[in-house]
């Protein structure tokens, strides 16, 4: 019965509770599942898989056992928890690329660096691999505690003997409450000579053992370690961050392409998700210039082939998959670890002090009980010793005695033994009567004096156990020391930027009407005479032709504005490079332009600054000046440059100090010129203000261009036509007026195609309609009035028309001779004194309305 007086509901403070039992919850985490210890390096499921095999005898010399055996003996006497908590804990034990050396030896399907799961334990054979014997070696001799097991029926180790440093060596990760520890795996022949280092002197600083000893973390599957920046803070405060790199090379392959070939992965990559994630950003054009992907991994090692085009440089396909896949990780070390029960963050000295107190607990409990063992033995070797020595006495007394109780007790008086002695030699057999018998008692007995002699004096002698240490721990080195894997990269950041990867010269990017793009070395195209056929500049369809050209360096950032108003950047050298003859590729394989959108301005931009603008021109003749800064960061789907209206589009753009003359040229030969300052700094989405009014419909402006004191007009019409005219000639007016005639207008010289500002030192590239270019010196182009003709500046067929116009810098190229029949003289000029005289100028400039 209940006892009625007895309350049966107790009363609790809910908030006191909850701390206490998540205190304990979090203490149990830390102390017995998630924390390696400071001693043997390994957590508790560790230790209890190594203990239950070492205790079912499945040692390294003996058959592999079914790894369910293991498993089923660790979670019925040790670790009461899921079966494959236990399995997977023991498989990573036995993965090469997870452990630095392994402790388990597996047989079977014991997983990939794929991520292949392990076969099933019932499929599955393990047995302890050489080097975990040496975890476990002595413990057989009180050299560790032992503790109740979770039930009370069994015993297990406290801690491992661990006659390496494991901690260190195979590293350790784990997630407790509250706390973490990720510590990298190392080389074992570098973690033992620190030890060894510590041992002959404790007060070595943590810099000598980097630069003497440990040089840094030692991974399994090998890669680079970039800089000891990370790892030097990581071993004097037990947390740091090292980045770890692939190791990739790239060979020239026989067809005259590159490939990258990848042969080591940072640690913890998994190989088949890598390549998922290559292929991915190669689908997503993230990455440009990957023709194909292979992995030809095998028994013989790890083999990923990444092969590219032709035109792309190698070294910056390398450095954007660094940069965007898990060719290059970061590791994040915390060595946190288990001292006297307590979680505590260790430095590279503390963490190798550590294990040295350690050992040499070991080794003097060890010596302590070979001592007792020792002495135990010499005890009945000295009772068999009087015995032999009074032979016909003991053997008449125990005659004579009628009892083996009677015997032993006439024994320990008449000889005065202890009762373990009288029972050895009541327990002696005859054959040890014979004096080949007598002689190895006598020897035996010698050997365990000089060894208790030898045994007490290395305890009594702190140096003699350091000594010991020692040649054991350069034993195991000998036996298991190999090659260290990673190998340590000094003076290298975490990402090159490209720029550093590409040698800087001078390019010159074309772009096609159709939208095709490519850059070439500028030297390609020589300086001719005037006059001259031209050399083939880029192949192009019969309907489309080279509509943009400029000159700038490969590490410059380039701005592409399309006619909706829209800009996009990239560098120069992702710009693909092609030869002189080819047509480029798309250029929505480089920019991402919208359907129906197409590019209308090229400007190269070296830094973006505060005090220089942009100056933006529509074919409906409005302008805006906005601040170079406000472009700096233009997203990878471009971003809003101009907000134009109804069916406008942007023409032209130029870069200036804010205190520039703006020329703006129109089809119709119109021309004006105002000061920069009367266009005010606007807004990056702003609509702008007139620029200069166009007389009728059918007109649009061609050109917006700065003009300085000094320099003079280059008209260019579409049938080859072209003259220079001094920039006097064009007076300053106000922004939004008509403009002045820059140019005579016939069906013999066409349309203004161009209207160029220059100074005489640059060198002029015409562009027809079918890819045929001429670069010409500016100087060689004659000087005339503003209102003339100009003078024939390329011979074109019948129906071909100059497309565009682009000014690049004097190479002080040595001028080409030519064939006779492709110069012409300059008496071709179809203008002369006569026909300038004639011509008259239209109507001034007219102030015209803001439309701001």
């Amino acid at each position: 019965m209940v006892d009625q007086q007895r309350p049966q509901v107790q009363e609790i403070n809910i908030n006191k509770e909850m701390r206490t039992s998540f205190l304990d919850y979090a203490m149990s985490v830390i102390v017995a599942r998630a924390l390696p210890d400071v001693r043997d390096g390994l957590k508790p499921v560790h230790r209890r898989i190594l203990y239950a095999m070492h205790d079912l005898g499945m040692h390294a010399d003996k058959a592999y056992k079914k790894s369910a055996r293991i498993v089923g003996e660790v979670i019925g006497k040790y670790h009461p928890h899921g079966d494959s908590a236990v399995y997977e804990a023991m498989v990573r034990m036995a993965q090469d690329f997870n452990y630095r050396y392994m402790l388990v030896d597996g047989h079977g399907n014991f997983g990939s660096v794929d991520g292949d799961s392990a076969a099933a334990m019932r499929y599955t054979e393990a047995r302890m691999s050489k080097i975990s014997m040496e975890i476990l070696k002595d413990i057989n001799k009180d050299t560790i505690d032992y503790a109740d097991n979770y039930d009370g029926t069994e015993r297990e180790p406290v801690v491992l003997p661990a006659k390496f440093p494991n901690l260190l060596v195979n590293g350790a990760s784990g997630i407790a409450v509250g706390m973490a520890t990720n510590i990298p795996p190392h080389q074992l022949g570098e973690v033992i000579d620190a030890v060894l280092a510590v041992s002959k002197n404790p007060d070595i600083t943590i810099q000598e053992l980097m630069d003497d000893y440990i040089y840094g973390p030692d991974f399994p599957t090998g890669g680079q370690i970039l800089g000891r920046s990370g790892i030097r803070k990581a071993y004097e405060t037990g947390k740091g961050s090292i980045t770890i790199r692939a190791k990739a090379e790239i060979n020239e392959m026989a067809n005259g392409k590159s490939s990258i070939i990848v042969s080591e992965l940072p640690f913890q990559v998994n190989k088949a998700r890598l390549i998922e994630k290559i292929a991915e950003l190669v689908r997503d054009k993230r990455i440009d210039g990957i023709t194909d992907l292979r992995d030809e991994s095998d028994r013989e090692g790890m083999r990923i082939v990444i092969e590219l085009r032709r035109d792309v440089t190698p070294n910056v396909v390398l450095n954007n998959l660094y940069k965007q896949t898990a060719l290059q990780t970061s590791f994040g070390i915390n060595t946190l670890a288990l001292v006297n029960g307590e979680p505590k963050v260790l430095n590279l000295k503390q963490t190798l002090v550590y294990y040295l107190d350690h050992q040499r607990e070991v080794i003097k409990r060890r010596t302590a009980y070979e001592l007792r063992k020792a002495e135990a033995r010499a005890h009945i070797l000295e009772g068999l010793r009087v015995a032999l020595d009074h032979l016909d006495e003991v053997i008449s007394l125990i005659r004579n005695s009628e009892t083996t109780d009677i015997a032993k007790e006439g024994l320990m008086t008449n000889f005065e033994l202890s009762d373990k002695q009288a029972q050895a030699i009541l327990d002696m057999r005859l054959q040890r009567l014979t004096g080949l018998e007598r002689e190895k008692i006598e020897n035996e007995y010698k050997e365990l004096v000089d060894l208790i002699a030898e045994l007490k004096a290395i305890l009594a002698d702190e140096e003699k156990v350091l000594e010991i240490i020692r040649e054991e721990l350069l034993e195991i080195k000998e036996r298991f020391n190999d090659e260290r894997r990673s190998e340590i990269v000094v003076g290298q950041t975490d990402f090159i930027e490209d720029e550093d990867l590409i040698p800087e010269e001078t390019i010159v990017i074309t772009l096609t009407h159709k939208g095709y793009i490519k850059r070439l070395p500028a030297s390609t195209y020589r300086t001719q005479r005037r006059g001259g056929r031209g050399v083939q500049g880029m192949g192009t369809n019969e309907d489309d032709f080279v509509e943009h050209l400029i000159s700038t360096s490969t590490h410059n950032t380039v701005l592409f504005f399309s006619n909706k108003g829209k800009v996009y950047k990239t560098k120069g050298y992702e710009i693909p490079e092609f030869g002189r003859t080819a047509k480029g590729i798309p250029i929505v394989n480089v920019l991402e332009v919208e359907k129906g959108e197409w590019i209308n301005a090229v400007i190269a931009i070296e830094e973006f600054s505060e005090d220089w603008y942009l100056f933006f021109t529509t074919q409906y003749g409005i302008s805006k000046r906005t601040s170079l800064s406000q472009f700096a960061n233009i997203r990878k789907g471009g971003l809003r440059a101009i907000n134009l209206r109804d069916e406008d589009e942007l023409i032209s753009v130029r870069l200036t100090d804010g205190s520039k003359h703006i020329m703006i040229g129109t089809k119709q030969g119109y021309l004006i010129r105002f000061e920069e300052q009367d266009v005010r700094p606007m807004g990056r989405t702003a609509a702008g203000v007139k620029g200069i009014t166009l007389r009728d419909e059918d007109d649009k402006v061609v050109s917006m261009e700065i003009l300085e004191e000094d320099s003079q007009v280059l008209t260019v019409t579409s049938k080859g036509f072209g003259k220079r005219t001094n920039a006097d000639d064009y007076r300053i007016t106000n922004r939004g007026g008509k403009g002045i005639i820059t140019c005579n207008l016939t069906d013999k010289n066409g349309h203004v195609v161009a209207v160029k500002a220059v100074t005489g030192d640059e060198d002029l590239i015409l562009i027809t309609e079918s890819g045929m270019l001429i670069r010409m010196s500016v100087e060689g182009i004659s000087e005339t009035g503003r209102n003339t003709q100009g003078v024939k500046l390329i011979r074109l067929d019948d129906g071909e028309e100059v497309a565009t116009v682009a000014r690049i810098e004097n190479e002080d190229d040595e001028e080409e001779d030519v064939e006779d029949e492709e110069i012409q003289d300059s008496t071709e000029e179809v203008n002369d004194e006569k026909e300038q005289e004639s011509n008259t100028e239209v109507d001034e400039t007219e102030d015209g309305e803001s439309t701001e």
